[in-house]
């Protein structure tokens, strides 16, 4: 079994896997202060619950974007399970040719996503657009060979209702759902209008763009939590992948394990 850990700013997403059957997965807050112990007895626990016996998990890999995460689930891994866990980074073989002005500067989830879209659509031979609406909404450019443009990178659904609440006085802190009408008459409804038709309005916008940069067939594919939500409000989204980072992960360790 592999056990794969993607770490984002917001959320930490693990997972493990049977072959290429995901079994199970679970969804906890980003600390930065928890130690590798904590991290230990929480995925233990998780395991535990799930019914799926750690003398099972044969081998370990971990995505981060927030380093001071990254060494305690290092440690953990070490301690917990006795593996020294494959670190997705510069050096890690990934078959993404990465065009960016310093390749270095790429989010190791944004390159995760990549390395799934390439083995589940590049037969298609259409320029692919990786939407992840995480903390951050990324928007990454794929050709089918393998070639990483680059992208953009804007606030998330998250941070811009939170900036509503706390630089507005009287604007109250929302849940983040489509109301039925865009012209609202209330201030919550209002706000939850503004926030999510902006964020279609944006991922629109963006991906009509880079379509005429990239290709008007470009494939055009979501993740992260807030995709299922927003491709129900829009009709330029055609594939909504859960679990395209999880599985960017597994197809790393394969790749990197032989």
């Amino acid at each position: 079994m592999l056990l794969v850990i993607d770490v984002g700013n917001s959320n930490v997403v693990a997972g493990v896997y049977e072959g290429k059957e995901l079994l199970t997965h679970w969804r906890f807050s980003t600390d930065r202060t928890k130690t590798a112990d904590e991290f230990g007895i929480m995925l233990l626990s998780m395991l535990k619950y799930s019914h799926v016996d750690r003398d099972k998990v044969e081998g370990i890999i971990i995505s981060s974007v927030v380093p001071p995460v990254t060494i305690p689930l290092q440690h953990m891994c070490e301690r917990y399970f006795s593996i020294k866990p494959l670190i997705v980074g510069p050096g890690i073989k990934n078959g993404i040719s990465i065009k960016y002005d310093n390749p270095k500067e790429v989010g190791a989830d944004r390159i995760v996503n990549a390395v799934a879209a390439m083995d589940k659509y590049a037969k298609l031979g259409r320029p692919m657009i990786l939407l992840d609406f995480g903390t951050a909404n990324t928007y990454c450019a794929l050709k089918p060979n393998g070639e990483y443009l680059g992208g953009a990178i804007a606030p998330g659904i998250g941070i811009s209702s939170e900036a509503l609440f706390s630089r507005c006085a009287k604007l109250p802190r929302i849940e983040l759902v489509v109301p039925g009408n865009i012209i609202c008459r209330n201030t919550v409804n209002s706000m939850q209008a503004g926030v999510m038709y902006g964020a279609i309005g944006q991922m629109e916008g963006i991906v009509n763009k880079m379509k005429k940069e990239l290709g008007e067939d470009s494939l055009v594919i979501a993740t992260g939590g807030f995709a299922n939500t927003l491709a129900a409000g829009s009709d330029v989204i055609e594939i909504v992948e859960p679990f395209l980072t999880l599985d960017g992960l597994r197809i790393l360790y394969e790749k990197n394990a032989k």
